[in-house]
């Protein structure tokens, strides 16, 4: 019987996403899962098999559903994106967490409503976990632990036990997460300039600017802003801290296409992700992705 609910299920996805592309005017494709290295190649391949229809579309939309993962791998999702189309845009019904969100900032545009969510950019590292496995660091959680020890060495209050927790340190492994920090900046300060301010060309917000052209120096310097603000540990407090539509375009100043009172957008996007996104949770799945070619 499972197998013929199965079937069923996926025929209704299919179609369900068939309207989307049409509405959307673009590829889509869904995306549940953590951002690892185990998925490039299958995402790699969902792309490039899309890209073998007849009728080629320059735009992609990706439904995007994750916890966050690596950076750098977020880098190699978006290069072979960006080999194959020049608009690329992300949609995120749910939440899209760390190096989630710092994919969401490589695309043109972001598509959420008001109960959607972003997050903190603390990027994770993988290490060893004590079981002989691995586990994933939040670099700067880690990072603004240790040098909240040095600031207590340096005025003369840090008890034993933390100083040889300080002492314990692999400075190696420290290293290793100021450049994920480092690596997360660069790319949120490339990706917007880029992509997301790529139509920002009158300033519109400034009261002392409005009406002057953006230069590329002040989207440089407010993609360096986002970029810093969004690694801020002290000003999110959690690295799962949601980030709504608001905080990003009041507090952050990111456009956001805000679909929340768009009835025929809304009824869309939940009617296909609802049924998949339930479909995930009761097989208890891990990792999935759809297009028209694959599910």
């Amino acid at each position: 019987m499972k197998p013929i609910f199965d079937s069923t299920i996926h025929s209704i996805l299919n179609e369900r996403l068939d309207v989307l592309e049409k509405h959307f005017e673009a590829d889509v494709i869904f995306y549940y899962a953590p951002i690892a290295n185990g998925l490039v190649k299958p995402f790699r391949d969902i792309i490039e098999n899309l890209k073998l229809d007849e009728v080629e579309n320059d735009r992609l939309c990706i439904i995007l559903n994750t916890p966050g993962g690596s950076v750098e791998v977020v880098e190699q999702l978006v290069n072979i994106v960006r080999h194959h189309y020049s608009e690329v845009n992300f949609i995120v019904p749910d939440a899209a967490y760390s190096a989630g969100t710092i994919f969401c900032m490589s695309g043109n545009n972001i598509f959420m409503d008001y109960s959607s969510s972003l997050g903190p950019i603390d990027p994770q590292v993988e290490v060893q976990a004590p079981n002989g496995g691995t586990q994933w660091i939040p670099a700067l959680g880690y990072l603004d632990k240790v040098n909240e020890l040095i600031d207590k060495s340096a005025n003369g209050t840090m008890t034993q036990a933390e100083l040889v927790m300080l002492q314990k340190q692999d400075l190696a492994m420290l290293r290793r997460y100021e450049q994920a920090k480092e690596l997360t900046v660069a790319l949120l300060k490339k990706w917007l300039v880029k992509y997301k301010f790529a139509t920002w060309t009158i300033h519109n917000t400034t009261p002392a600017l409005k009406g002057n052209p953006v230069t590329t120096p002040e989207k440089e310097k407010r993609a360096e802003e986002i970029a810093h603000l969004l690694s801020e540990n002290s000003e999110w407090h959690s690295h799962g801290r949601s980030i709504n539509i608001e905080t990003l375009k009041t507090k952050l100043k990111l456009t956001i296409e805000d679909y929340s009172n768009d009835n025929t957008r809304t009824k869309l996007i939940r009617g296909y992700n609802d049924l998949v996104t339930e479909y995930i949770r009761k097989n208890n799945i891990d990792a999935f992705m759809h297009s028209r070619n694959f599910i």
